[in-house]
This record gives structure tokens, sequence and C-alpha cells, in this order.
């Protein structure tokens, strides 16, 4: 009987050292998976942040070759309100992409919004642009489109990969793709016929359109669809971060920050909802 219980007293033991072991092992889990994307960003003073340099209104370089735009005036002033240095670092879509999720930057800010492959990895901050998809087609004939279904057979430009080629491809368009090119490439190659259409976001397009009025290319009237909001794009994971994000960015719509820094380039308010009343939904699926 005393070697039993003493067996007995050893099997108890061991489950109890199991069971402590397992909960030090939690703990090391723990400690291994906690979000510490905010404090290193703060030990390190630097937000860095990719971008393109090529998307006006929202990232692009003035006159004085200054990078500038709406998310990038936005994302520096996030910047200036944690008390950090905003780094930007210029990759195409996909590199920008793959710079967040790789960490080689904090967040992307050039019109991201998120369809759904992109969501099962990423996340969006706060909204700081509403929105709706158009198309920019040849002022001469309309590109011979009226509806999205016209967009069989068409040449519809853009990056490869984006949620706005994959809706072209959907209706049966042919991709023609180009690695971060500048807007005036893009409207040339619409109006000489190199391309037929491109889709992308109302305001952008309306923008790009009003700063290159000599290439005749416009917006396809009435043909509006999937209402949005764009924000900055996140890794999942990193809620710490966004969180500090989110909070300067809601500081900016209260005191009238995101309003003026959205007037000095859209010349509206792209970061509350627009009045125009988009019902048509198209997914890439």
């Amino acid at each position: 009987m005393k070697k039993r219980w003493v067996a007995a007293v050893l099997t108890v033991s061991g489950l109890l050292l199991a069971a402590c072991g397992g909960q030090a092992q939690s703990k090391g889990r723990e400690n291994e998976t906690k979000d510490m994307s905010w404090e290193q960003v703060e030990k390190a003073g630097t937000l860095t942040v990719a971008t393109s340099g090529t998307l006006f209104p929202s990232s692009y370089y003035n006159d004085k070759n200054q990078l500038v735009g709406y998310d990038v005036d936005v994302a520096k002033e996030v910047a200036k309100r944690l008390d950090l240095k905003a780094v930007f670092k210029e990759y195409n879509v996909d590199g920008q992409i793959a710079s967040v999720n790789r960490g080689e930057t904090d967040f992307a800010a050039n019109d991201f919004g998120l369809s759904g492959e992109r969501a099962k990895k990423f996340m969006l901050s706060e909204p700081i642009k509403y929105s709706f998809d158009s198309m920019i087609v040849r002022q001469s004939d309309d590109s011979g489109i009226k509806s999205l279904a016209d967009l069989k057979g068409k040449k519809a430009a853009g990056e490869p990969n984006t949620g706005y080629m994959k809706i072209a491809e959907k209706y049966g368009a042919q991709l023609v793709t180009y690695d971060n090119a500048t807007n005036d490439q893009y409207l040339t190659d619409v109006a000489n016929g190199r391309t037929d259409v491109i889709l992308n976001d109302y305001y952008l397009q309306k923008m790009s359109v009003g700063a290159l009025p000599d290439i005749p290319v416009k917006i396809l009237e009435d043909v509006y669809f999937n209402a949005n909001f764009t924000g900055f794009l996140f890794v999942k994971g990193h809620d710490a971060l966004k969180n500090k994000v989110d909070e300067a960015l809601k500081e900016m719509q209260a005191d009238g920050t995101l309003q003026q820094i959205s007037e000095a380039y859209f010349q509206t308010d792209v970061s509350i909802k627009p009045k125009q009343e988009v019902s048509e939904t198209v997914t890439a699926d």
C-alpha cells in the first residue's frame, strides 16, 4: 500500500508539474505573440509608410519634386501627432502590400480598400476617404462603352492584381498592365487607342482628368458602382499600432484637419460620405 501511495503522489506531482510546465509554456507563447507593433514604432521614433509616389492626388511628386498627396499628408499629420518622424518607401501596389506583410513598413498609404482576399491578411484604419468607382474612356467615342457589360473585348489598363483589373477581367476585358506608371501615361494610352478604359476610384479619376485637360479622355457619366471607403493598410495582428493611428485620425476628423487636407487635394471633403447615391455593387468573384 505504501508503494502505491508513493506512486500516486508521484503521479499527481507529475500532473502538477506538467500543468505548471504547460502554464509556463502558455505564458511563453503569450509573450511570443504579444503585439509589440506600437512599442517598436515608438522606440524607433519613426513611422515607415509604404506608398507609390505616382498616384495623383493621393501620392505623387509636385513641381518642387516633393512627395505629397492626400494619403501622404494625412500620414505625415498622424506621425506628427504621435511624435514620430514619417519616412516613406515607394513601391508598386504589390510591393506596398508585400512590404507591410514582411514588416519592412508599418502601413501602406495609397488609397487602399479591402478586397475579399486582402481582408484575410490585412486590416484598414479608420476611413480617410469615402468614394465610389468609375471608368475613364476616350472623349470621342466613349471607347464604345455604355455599361460594365461593354467591357467585353476592350483593353483595360491598370496595375496587375488590383481589384479594378479583376473586375475588368470578370467582364471579359483584355488586361494591359503597367508597373507604377504615372497618370499621364495611363490617360495618353486611352486617348491614342493603345487601351480603351481605366477602372478606378471616381475622385482620383476626376482629379487626374482635371489635371491633364489636354488629353482627350473623360469619366463615363452615370456609370458608377461600388460605394467604398479607403484607409491605411495594416497587417493583421498589429492592432496596437492601428489603434494609435486610429486615435489620431479621429482627432483629425473632429478638429477639421481631415477636411482641410481633403479640400486642398480634391476641392471637396472626401472624408465624409458623398451625396451621390451609388447602389450597384460589383465584385471580382
